[in-house]
């Protein structure tokens, strides 16, 4: 059954927490629980966003293009990100769907469209379980050491099957965990920030650094704009799972509520969190400090590590190396939740089995929950490959799908308000209003395609060279290791368009889809209808303090 097929007549009994049941249903709806609470909501997207990016790879970022290179990267995908959630905060407060974005296509430009980006971001979070599972086991490395006959696939087997049982207890169990788990890499991060402004400051440590670092050797800005180019799919990946707000909006208890608050406290926290973090760290340690490269993605060498060093903790790499293993189990939590919603939305919008669509009485889809699992039995093989490259590899790909999911995000919203105004309907109807439309989804729209520019075009710069077979150990050593390079980034920057590409044409040649007419677009079916509870829980009460305190905490 299509969309436009669904003339939102059947009732289903989704929520029980509402005073009256939906009537206007979309099929992708059909048996999910309304069970994620704001603080769920909160901590998910939150959680979705810190992780490996930040806690391991951050220094490489200041190590290739300097700390103010490195700070401009995360500041200009930052504002990109801003208008992107505040995009998918307006749609979704709408229409919960669980397709979230890669569904709205179909409603407002053209069904191909959301085929093509629901496969993608499917194909993204695949590809993302087995690295985070195979990092996974490079982290446990740290504890029972490289030389130790305990066989590294264990892990990975072990976080899997407890993604089952997490993920067959329901929505709940999900939320409570990831909640937790997010507190403990948020109070990391606050630890850190003020751990480095004394250490900066010389307060503690014996030492003043000041700006020092700034103007030590090439920075503040290494490598110039190519270096910082180079960066910026890094920095994508690192800032990867904000939009998980859309996802989950369709599990949410009130989405008219939660949807909103979520996307403005992620994008204060995560802004300040990163940023700072990343300014700190450029402050403290000079750019070219080997230990910033962290080539082994070892927590003793992670750049939060050597603050942490500086400011006396001397159990700082086992704390670390505890955080960045519970951040990698919450990201493959998250991992398996998105997963599992977009088969969801692939099959009840007929692009999948129609199988895969089904759901217990939790609102478990378990069909895709094992193929999820089938996906994640990857990095088994992975771990044999070696998981330093695999992840490097997919780091690239995914980085690509994240951009290119941002800037159809971007489009779709614009498409949307076009439709929205083109139905005689008022912009103050919408539950949420997105801020700074339309003049920042241009700005943002303008760094994106920028970016994926810039990336495209340095993936065929410079192609390396074969210094022939005269050529000394040494430099045939280096060729393999610049082609290995060159083709990783070729990969990445191309991989997910051309992929896109086919995606979008061959269903749009076989089905002969169209574009939407705007005065068609179907912008009702799956609206959330608020209960009268639900309207009385939408009512800001209590002093102006304390509704100032509740929006930053």
């Amino acid at each position: 059954m299509s969309k436009n097929e669904f003339d939102g007549s059947e009732k289903y009994d989704v929520d029980q927490m509402h005073d009256v049941p939906q009537t206007n249903l979309a099929p992708e709806q059909e048996g999910l629980k309304r069970d994620l609470r704001l603080r769920h909501m909160i901590m998910i997207a939150v959680s979705g966003t810190i992780g490996t990016g930040l806690f391991l790879t951050s220094g490489n970022t200041i190590a290739t293009a300097g700390p103010g290179g490195a700070l401009l990267a995360y500041v200009l995908i930052g504002v990109w990100l801003v208008f992107v959630c505040q995009a998918i905060g307006e749609i979704a407060t709408l229409l919960p769907l669980p397709g979230a974005f890669n569904a709205w296509g179909a409603r407002v430009f053209d069904e191909a469209l959301s085929f093509q980006m629901t496969w993608m971001y499917f194909i993204n979070w695949a590809l993302t379980i087995p690295a985070e599972l195979a990092a996974a086991a490079v982290i446990v490395e740290f504890w029972i050491g490289k030389d130790s006959s305990f066989p590294s696939w264990v892990v990975p087997l072990i976080i899997i099957l407890i993604m089952i049982v997490i993920n067959v207890t329901g929505v709940k169990a999900y939320g409570e965990i990831e909640y937790w788990l997010s507190i403990l890499k948020v109070f990391t991060i606050l630890m850190f920030i003020v751990c480095g402004i004394l250490v900066d400051a010389g307060a503690i440590g014996g030492v003043t650094y000041g700006l020092k670092s700034w103007s030590h050797g090439d920075a503040p800005f290494v490598g110039g704009f190519l270096a910082f180019v180079k960066v910026l799919v890094s920095v994508g990946y690192a800032y990867g799972g904000s939009e998980m707000t859309g996802v989950t909006a369709a599990e949410s208890r009130n989405p008219h509520k939660h949807v909103p608050k979520a996307v403005n406290t992620v994008l204060i926290r995560i802004a300040g969190f990163y940023i700072s973090s990343v300014f700190l760290l450029g402050a403290i340690v000079n750019y070219d400090d080997p230990a910033l490269q962290n080539s082994e993605k070892s927590a003793a060498k992670a750049p939060f590590t050597l603050v942490f060093v500086k400011a006396g903790i001397n159990a700082a790499a086992n704390y670390m190396n505890a955080v960045v293993f519970t951040s990698i189990f919450s990201a493959i939590n998250s991992d398996f939740y998105v997963a599992t919603r977009m088969l969801l939305s692939l099959a009840r919008n007929g692009w999948a089995h129609k199988s895969i669509g089904y759901t217990n009485s939790r609102g478990v889809p378990m069909v895709a929950l094992a193929i999820v699992t089938s996906c994640s039995c990857l990095s088994l093989v992975t771990i044999f490959v070696g998981s330093g490259v695999v992840f490097n590899w997919f780091v690239s790909i995914i980085g690509s799908i994240i951009f290119q999911s941002w800037i159809f995000i971007l489009l779709i919203h614009f498409r949307f308000r076009y439709c929205w105004k083109a139905q005689g309907r008022a912009v103050n109807d919408l539950p949420y209003v997105s801020w700074g439309y339309p003049y920042g989804n241009i700005i943002a729209t303008f760094i994106g395609v920028c970016c994926i520019i810039g990336t495209c075009y340095l993936s065929v710069l410079d192609p390396p060279v074969n210094p022939g077979d005269g050529a000394t150990e040494e430099a045939i050593k280096n060729f393999k290791a610049a082609r290995d390079g060159y083709a990783q980034g070729l990969l990445g920057a191309w991989f997910p368009w051309v992929l896109s590409a086919i995606l979008f044409f061959s269903y749009k040649y076989t089905r002969g889809t169209k574009l939407v007419k705007a005065e068609e677009a179907d912008l009702d079916t799956g609206r959330f209808i608020p209960s009268e509870s639900d309207k009385e829980d939408l009512e800001v009460k209590g002093p102006i303090w304390k509704r100032a305190l509740k929006f930053i905490i």
